[in-house]
């Protein structure tokens, strides 16, 4: 779960991590002038408010010196499609827009937490160069980067935030504010169940530290303890993927020709994989758990089919918690109920297969029946061309 800079900016209000003067979030031109009093007195920065770095240098952060020039820096955000180097080639359109005064900056640093796979725990990453990219940096001058591991049960103790301070050249005057700042930003890492706490700069200005810009990702698995951020509205997820949220199926959009229906995330994995090998690009990841019944498997057929890049539909089964026949018996009864307008590959493993088989044999519609996975991706990639 990606939060947005303002979603983030919030969070570190609420560890009181200082950050910009807030004018709010505005989502149409002519609610500018409202966040701009709302912001205090100008210069102002409005920033675009998409998941992707890079915002500055494709046009999606603009400074405003006077209420003209914001309005004219509104108008051309608002709306436009903004395409940086983390989108991949594919443009995001603009709806939001974040309108904050300006800062007097003095020195910029760059302060994240993050889990370090190695020690499998968080780590404090700290660089004296902060507003840089900070792979770019890490690949270049990695001697520029410093790491301070934490304990996940008593966080980061002062000694090591005074550590980090001294390491960065901080002023005396700063480093109280520092400790405050790094060691919030590791409780807001813990509390939240984060896989990424990042402040890319966290500038020095003559009144102390300020937090320019803001990102926090939270581990989806765990949103079950934080409600607030489990009702926010995902702007990364298509809309399919919300239905699919709705009726609590693990589905992920792809690209490909291929409609994916299966039950465990390792036997999806593996037969995405499976069908690249044999020449053909999966639509979509579709798990539909281990209660494959009529109700889910009749939804995942509506929500793969609603794909118009759909040319074919690979269903791989494995029969264990629910038995084969009863699987079967599930995707009779929910074709019935779906227009099925693709050519349809079923794969059945397990428990009571023959009798699965079998049912699906007197199927009212053609079913291309498999032996197995191989064959079942091969007749899949040959029937969507």
């Amino acid at each position: 779960m990606k939060l947005l800079e303002y979603e983030s900016k919030e969070l570190f209000g609420a560890y009181r991590i200082p950050v910009p003067p807030c004018g709010g979030v505005i989502r149409a031109a002519a609610q500018l002038p409202a966040a701009l009093r709302r912001a205090g007195k100008g210069p102002w920065v409005l920033k675009a408010q998409v998941l992707a770095g890079g915002r500055g240098k494709a046009g999606g952060i603009k400074l405003a010196r006077t209420p003209a020039e914001a309005r004219q820096a509104a108008k051309s955000i608002l709306g436009m499609t903004l395409t940086t180097h983390q989108t991949q080639g594919q443009g995001l359109k603009v709806r939001e827009l974040l309108v904050e005064g300006g800062a007097r900056i003095e020195r910029e640093l760059y302060l994240s937490v993050v889990m370090d796979r190695k020690t499998a725990g968080p780590v404090v990453i700290a660089s004296a160069e902060g507003g840089m990219e900070i792979e770019r940096l890490a690949a270049e001058r990695p001697e520029a980067i410093l790491r301070q591991p934490v304990d996940p049960d008593a966080g980061l103790p002062d000694f090591a935030a005074r550590r980090l301070a001294f390491q960065l050249g901080l002023p005396a005057g700063r480093i109280g504010d520092f400790c405050h700042v790094v060691k919030s930003l590791v409780r807001l890492f813990l509390e939240h169940d984060c896989s990424l706490a990042e402040v890319n700069p966290l500038v020095l200005t003559p009144k102390g530290l300020m937090a320019l810009d803001g990102k926090v990702v939270a581990d989806d698995n765990a949103l079950f303890r934080h409600l607030e951020l489990f009702k926010r509205k995902d702007p990364e997820l298509s809309a399919l993927e919300r239905e699919a949220k709705k009726a609590d199926l693990s589905y992920i959009a792809l690209d490909g020709s291929i409609g994916c229906m299966v039950n465990g995330a390792g036997l999806a994995m593996g037969t995405m994989d499976t069908i690249a090998l044999a020449g053909g690009r999966p639509a979509n990841f579709l798990d539909v758990g281990g209660s494959a019944d009529e109700q889910r498997v009749t939804r995942a057929f509506q929500i793969i089919l609603k794909d118009p890049k759909v040319k074919a539909v690979l269903v791989n089964i494995f029969g264990g918690i629910v038995k084969c026949d009863m699987i079967a018996s599930g995707i009779l009864a929910a074709l019935k109920k779906v227009k099925l307008g693709v050519p349809l590959v079923v794969r059945l493993q397990g428990t009571n297969v023959d009798k699965g088989r079998e049912i699906l044999s007197q199927a009212p519609v053609k079913i291309i029946a498999a032996q197995d996975l191989w064959d079942a991706a091969q007749k899949a990639v040959e029937a969507a061309r």
